[in-house]
């Protein structure tokens, strides 16, 4: 393969597009965003008017989009690209999505004669700018091993979760993790702070003692304690919270499909919803600090 069409340039897939553009894949890229366009035409690619333009000619197709509906409206109906791809063709969505519409698109994909894996990542915009991203994948093992030179490129972990939908499952399952952590570590750190302890020196003690995870070690919320953090710019530039959000509501709403127990996903899903309400919601998910210890 070495055309690519790649759709959806934001904050994370415009790394990723960057990164298969280095590994020499000729990329047609498209996005609403004129200079999320720009920035992949100044890096070799060619902006394509429209995303059926940037099919054309495509070997395979990556999207990145915010959730299952943009997912669906892509792909599917008369004007969708699943009516203008040809037979045997190869579809990776990188999105985050709910289970249940991967399966939807996965199931109209292999009605239409195509290909179809669901890919969420994990890692951030850090993992997707340094090319170490962890692709969770759903789908066929035979159109994994098709896919896994593109994933390469983009990414340093590649793990076969199951059939069609896995792959979102266990993305879910990890960020809903990951947002009761980020709650829990802010949750400590604020009370440390609030009894005297300096924040930085609190943050060593837990990294190297049971408390330890990946937000004390790599993506600590306080500012300052880790300059390449979120947290030290204004908590810009990382994973939204309104996308924590809405990843901590697939969750809840996996759990309650599924009839399983969900106490700390639902109560870490309640303080996102609080923190967005309170203005927060295009700040780094970090920045749940704030409802711990206002820093203003």
């Amino acid at each position: 393969m070495q055309t690519i069409a790649f759709i959806g340039l934001g904050n994370m897939g415009g790394p990723m597009a960057a990164n298969l553009l280095k590994q020499g894949y000729k990329l047609n890229v498209f996005d609403l965003s004129a200079d999320a366009l720009a920035k992949l035409v100044a890096a070799g690619a060619r902006a394509a008017a429209s995303a059926a333009d940037a099919v054309r000619g495509a070997d395979a197709v990556i999207s990145m989009l915010p959730a299952g509906r943009h997912v669906e409206g892509l792909y599917l109906g008369e004007s969708g690209l699943f009516a203008q791809l040809p037979a045997g063709a190869l579809v990776i969505d990188c999105s985050t999505i709910d289970a249940a519409t991967a399966g939807k698109v996965a199931a109209a994909a292999d009605a239409a004669g195509l290909k179809m894996l669901d890919a969420p990542v994990s890692g951030g915009t850090a993992g997707a700018a340094a090319g170490t991203l962890t692709f969770i994948v759903g789908g066929a093992a035979a159109e994994l091993e098709r896919a896994r030179p593109l994933l390469q490129a983009m990414g340093k972990n590649i793990f076969h979760a199951g059939a069609a939908g896995a792959g979102q499952t266990a993305k879910i399952c990890n960020n809903m993790l990951l947002g009761i952590l980020m709650a829990g570590t802010a949750e400590a750190l604020a009370l440390g702070v609030k009894n005297g302890l300096d924040p930085k020196v609190l943050s060593d003690i837990i990294s190297q003692s049971s408390g330890r995870n990946w937000a004390t070690e790599l993506y600590n919320p306080w500012p300052g304690v880790m300059e390449n953090a979120p947290a030290s710019r204004g908590y810009s530039g990382g994973f939204m919270t309104e996308l924590m959000l809405k990843d901590l509501g697939l969750a809840e709403e996996t759990a309650l499909h599924s009839h399983a127990a969900n106490p700390l996903g639902s109560l870490a899903r309640n303080l996102y919803e609080e923190h967005a309400q309170a203005g927060f919601g295009k700040l780094d998910f970090s920045s749940i600090l704030k409802h711990f210890h206002p820093l203003d």
